[in-house]
């Protein structure tokens, strides 16, 4: 017997269970009814009523539970809807039963019924089948209590929906490894009011007294709408009560149209200690742009490129198409979008995007309309090293998709950029800017919307600087900082595409959108922070060592350039760049220029090329 059918037969056997017991409830609820109203004693002659009365309430009232999904519940996360749709079905079939003695009452066997039966009835009925569904939880609340001293205390931060789900899924995991004591909220409105039986005992500038007075040994933040100075301030307080074990709920961004439980819990990382303001989006405008569409993400198996398809995934495309060169990494972010998304058909594709002919005939055999071109080399002293591989993969593949998308009449491109295209020292940035001057130029040719989307670092991307200071902390140190001042904009990945999705959504073509990535941050902070939430002691376990600027790196990194300045949009989190407009025939006349060049080892000239058109770009001097 495979799986599908033992869980089905599982469904099955469980349901006539419920239906059985609910009979003998009905049953006995009629019974007692009738004993309550003769007090305890029923004369003879109504005794028949009791048969009549049970038979006409099993069979008005089992049909209309099992219509109210009243046996395809789970046992263990029974809640408040489950009972809403109980007292509605048990009130429906009463008034059934109550009717139908009514119009029976001209018969000689129902003449003298008395009818307060039919309420005391319709009250047990509702007490005892209530009590059924609930059984299993309450059974697992108790001996959760009574296991009290077997499990770690620990505080709730946020007595909001994620903190009620939160201690929900606490109470009904049998196996759960805390015990939950309260909520902390800085809500006035929500102090001393009790959630599930728990309290909430004070704000977050209670949190070291409460966790004295509690003897508290763990908490969990549940605030994924909350500011991240309100995160930050929560984290601090709780290691400044001594707190070890620090857990919370993912931001808001990742847990669309998604459930929280006790799964969903993190260890509290270095991004929640860097104070950052939380995106907020508009979802409904997200998912009308990408809900039943043909949507088309290169560079797939990268960093960015993976983290869209999840989140594009999220507001179900009627096809995702995953496109990249990285054979292993396609499969794995495909495997893992069909776990999670079953429904959800998905195309993996392995091809190389300065392949004309091949990315024709996928336009041509999908028909994707809307792409979301994530494919680029970002690596900034590599490219130094290689310009002609940064002109040909970051400047010739967007003209290559470009023209394509615009002979396949797609309807919005969507362009990933960077900060590093902003008065660019580096091929790497230059190659970016002249990308987004492509999507420029082609935005004037036929209704096809180009689209570019600017940012800063991302946290935890491949190659970025967190990966490599987590690294260097495990092998003992030093940490290499490249200078004391040097900043960067740093964003959640997650964030960052979301915010990337929303912007494509919102783009009439033309623009260059910048996303607000808030205030830059130290990386020498990063670094010291990563080294305190690793349990070591700087300069004491591990050392913090000053390297110098790799070729083409800056020591702050703009989104703008001083000519630019930006237009609010409707997001607080979006902007847009005033750009002059692109000379195409210009822009095209370099390309071909550079189409000439490259292949041969003309790196100045390929440099000086690229300053011939882009007056900001000051190529880095060693």
């Amino acid at each position: 017997m495979n799986f599908h059918s033992l869980f089905k037969k599982t469904i099955v056997t469980r349901n006539i269970f419920f239906i059985l017991t609910d009979v003998i409830l009905i049953a006995v609820s009629v019974w007692l009814a009738f004993l309550i109203r003769f007090d305890g004693l029923v004369p003879a002659q109504y005794l028949h009523f009791i048969f009549e009365t049970a038979g006409l309430a099993i069979i008005f009232t089992i049909p209309i539970f099992y219509s109210q999904g009243l046996y395809s519940f789970s046992w263990s996360y029974v809640s408040a809807s489950e009972l809403i749709s109980l007292f509605k079905a048990t009130s429906i079939s009463f008034l059934f039963l109550g009717a139908a003695i009514y119009i029976s009452k001209d018969f000689t066997s129902f003449a003298t019924f008395p009818r307060s039966i039919i309420f005391i009835s319709y009250i047990f009925v509702f007490v005892l089948c209530g009590a059924l569904r609930f059984a299993k939880r309450i059974y697992l609340h108790i001996i959760g209590s009574n296991r009290l001293l077997k499990k770690e205390k620990i505080l709730i931060i946020g007595a909001g929906d994620a903190g009620e789900q939160i201690l929900r899924s606490m109470f009904s995991a049998v196996n759960s490894p805390y015990t939950p004591v309260g909520f902390i909220d800085d809500s006035s409105i929500k102090q001393n009011i009790t959630i599930h039986g728990l309290r909430v005992l004070g704000k977050i500038e209670d949190i070291q007294k409460i966790v004295k007075k509690y003897q508290i040994e763990q908490m969990v933040i549940a605030l994924p709408s909350a500011s991240g100075k309100t995160i930050k301030n929560a984290i601090e307080n709780g290691k400044k009560a001594g707190l070890k074990k620090i857990k919370i709920t993912p931001p808001i961004t990742e847990i669309i149209n998604g459930h929280l439980s006790l799964r969903s819990l993190k260890d509290v990382g270095v991004e929640d200690l860097l104070g950052r303001e939380r995106v907020s989006l508009e979802i409904k405008q997200i998912e009308n742009f990408i809900k039943d569409k043909v949507v088309l993400i290169t560079g797939a198996a990268g960093s960015i490129g993976s983290e869209l398809s999840r989140q594009t995934a999220k507001f179900n495309p009627s096809l995702l198409m995953l496109l990249d060169q990285d054979e292993t990494g396609i499969f794995n972010i495909s495997e893992e979008l069909k776990n999670k998304f079953p429904h959800l058909e998905i195309k993996s594709l392995v091809a190389n995007i300065l392949d004309r002919k091949k990315i024709e005939e996928v336009f041509k055999n999908f028909g994707p309309k809307i792409i979301f071109h994530a494919a680029a080399y970002k690596h900034v002293p590599l490219m130094e090293a290689q310009p002609d591989e940064a002109v040909k993969n970051n400047i010739f593949a967007v003209k290559n998709l470009a023209q394509v998308s615009l002979e396949t009449n797609v309807e919005k491109f969507i362009f990933i950029s960077t900060d590093k295209a902003v008065n660019p020292t580096s091929v790497m940035g230059a190659t970016k800017r002249v990308g987004e001057m492509i999507c420029q130029a082609y935005n004037q040719k036929n209704n096809v919307k180009f689209i570019s989307v600017r940012f800063g670092n991302v946290l935890n991307s491949r190659g970025s600087v967190m990966p490599t200071f987590k690294e260097q902390i495990r092998k003992g140190g030093p940490v290499e900082v490249t200078h004391p001042k040097m900043k960067r904009y740093l964003m959640l990945i997650s964030e960052a595409c979301l915010l990337v999705v929303q912007a494509g959504s919102m783009g009439k073509g033309g623009e260059v959108f910048v996303l607000d990535m808030g205030e830059p941050v130290k990386i020498l902070d990063l670094a010291k922070e990563m080294i305190k939430l690793s349990g070591l002691e700087l300069d004491k376990d591990i050392a913090i060592v000053f390297t110098k600027p790799r070729p083409g790196e800056k020591l702050f990194e703009e989104i703008l350039t001083a000519e630019e300045g930006t237009v609010a949009t409707q997001n607080q989190k979006i902007f847009m760049a005033n750009l002059s407009n692109i000379d195409s025939v210009k822009l095209e006349k370099k390309i071909e220029e550079l189409k000439k060049i490259v292949g041969s080892p003309q790196d100045e000239k390929i440099i000086s090329i690229l300053r011939s058109f882009l007056p900001h770009y000051k190529p880095f001097k060693g």
